[in-house]
């Protein structure tokens, strides 16, 4: 396993739209393995493969309180998606930005297993946010989007400067 670099916001490269994977293989188990390294290392709840400049359809997510209950979705879809909640967002693209958004309240999720193996997953409360911003990254979109042009300008001109400080 290897730890990843994440990309930060408003790097063009998280614009951009993944792909599908069409065939599962030890590259992409190997890719899934190092980003919940990255995503544990970061730390984090989830990770899209774009985040990491992959621009593969792969998402990792685990919200248990230990670590240890890994999801990985490969070519992850919503098929349904019920209600409505809001919930503070962070993002690890976005780092200590914390703003509400508004998603679905439950999603119907279908992907592949780390075998290839279709599945699918009914998920709420936090699972099911997370699971939509992952997502989300693989469409080239970002939780910010959610946000008013004034809040986006402000976390992006924040970031910009801490990245020409870092440099």
């Amino acid at each position: 396993m290897a730890l990843r670099q994440i990309l930060h916001f408003p790097d063009p490269r998280l614009r951009k739209k993944a792909t599908a994977i069409t065939k599962v293989t030890d590259d992409i188990r190997q890719l899934a393995d190092d980003m919940l390294e990255t995503m544990y290392d970061a730390p984090g709840i989830g990770l899209a493969a774009t985040q990491i400049n992959v621009q593969k359809r792969l998402i990792v997510i685990d919200i248990s309180q230990d670590m240890t209950e890994p999801y990985i979705f490969i070519n992850p879809e919503i098929a349904q998606k019920q209600g409505e909640r809001e919930h503070e967002e962070g993002c690890l693209s976005v780092p200590d930005s914390y703003e509400v958004v508004t998603r679905a309240d439950t999603v119907r999720v279908t992907a592949l297993d780390r075998n290839g193996k279709p599945f699918e997953l009914d998920a709420d409360d936090l699972l099911a946010t997370c699971i939509q911003h992952e997502i989300d990254h693989l469409d080239g979109k970002l939780f910010v989007d959610y946000l008013s042009n004034l809040k986006r300008q402000r976390i992006k001109k924040r970031l910009e400067k801490q990245q020409k400080q870092q440099s």
